[in-house]
């Protein structure tokens, strides 16, 4: 049985540009892959939007060992408003920081040897100013709730989820995965009476591996979309092309000159 692990967070975004300098030039991110698809996914990978769309994955190595960044774009969308649920992304990289000032990307100092950033749109990322581990530099994502004894039952008793640190103080848990097979998962969700918002369902990649995903809902509407194990890792092969095929698709897509020409800049939730 493989060990579950949390492999992505996604970030629907507006300027694919702005954002491209921000995780390739200040965080300092690697784009692993990029795809293009024509309409909308089954299993609402893209939001309720059944248009042309993209995704782009970044991180600072391969999938197999490191948690990245899963950026959707949907076309002819500028903007999303955000919302008060994603309370920022904590990273160890004095590299980041650097790049940061360099680059004149705000920066602020909210703690010892610790920096607040945020990328278009106002997602929050934290960067811990000590140098970049050889191992993935990303060390928590944190998430608001609305009650934490319900949101901590969830996680850790019916999502399998160790509690590897709780502060009463703080009202704060952290959790890191155990492993449960998709069917199983399922039917425990079904049983317990929890969101299930897309049932076991096969997405299509076209020239890659079919992957099997299910998406649930945690009690305050948080997606939380489990991928079986041998399938993601043939589709998650870095590719080699993938940082030449966003630039393509940004230069085709010509929404620069339109947010330009209307002094406006896009924004993501």
């Amino acid at each position: 049985m493989a060990l579950r692990r949390a492999l992505h967070f996604v970030f629907k975004v507006g300027d694919r540009s702005k954002t491209a300098t921000f995780y390739r030039d200040v965080l300092g991110m690697k784009i692993l892959r990029h795809e293009e698809f024509e309409e909308g996914c089954k299993a609402t990978c893209n939001g309720p939007y059944d248009g042309k769309w993209s995704k782009t994955m970044v991180g600072f190595g391969p999938e197999d060992d490191h948690f990245v960044a899963e950026l959707t774009y949907n076309y002819g969308v500028g903007e999303y408003r955000l919302g008060n649920d994603f309370l920022g992304l904590t990273l160890q990289s004095s590299q980041a920081v650097s790049n940061a000032k360099r680059l004149g990307w705000p920066l602020t100092e909210v703690g010892e040897a610790l920096y607040l950033v945020e990328a278009p749109g106002g997602y929050r990322f934290y960067l811990v100013d000590k140098e970049q581990p050889h191992n993935d530099p990303v060390q928590k994502v944190c998430l608001a709730v609305s009650d934490l004894q319900k949101s901590t039952h969830y996680w850790s008793s019916l999502l399998g989820m160790k509690v590897m640190e709780r502060n009463e103080e703080k009202k704060t848990v952290l959790m890191g995965f155990t492993d449960t097979q998709l069917p199983d998962l399922e039917a425990l969700m079904t049983k317990e009476n929890y969101k299930i918002l897309t049932p076991l369902v096969s997405l299509d990649t076209p020239g890659k591996a079919t992957v099997e995903v299910v998406i649930l809902a945690d009690p305050d509407g948080h997606e939380i979309c489990f991928v079986g194990d041998e399938a993601f890792r043939q589709l998650s092969q870095m590719d080699p092309s993938g940082n030449a095929l966003l630039d393509k698709a940004m230069a085709e897509d010509k929404s620069d000159e339109w947010f330009a020409k209307h002094n406006k800049q896009k924004a993501s939730a």
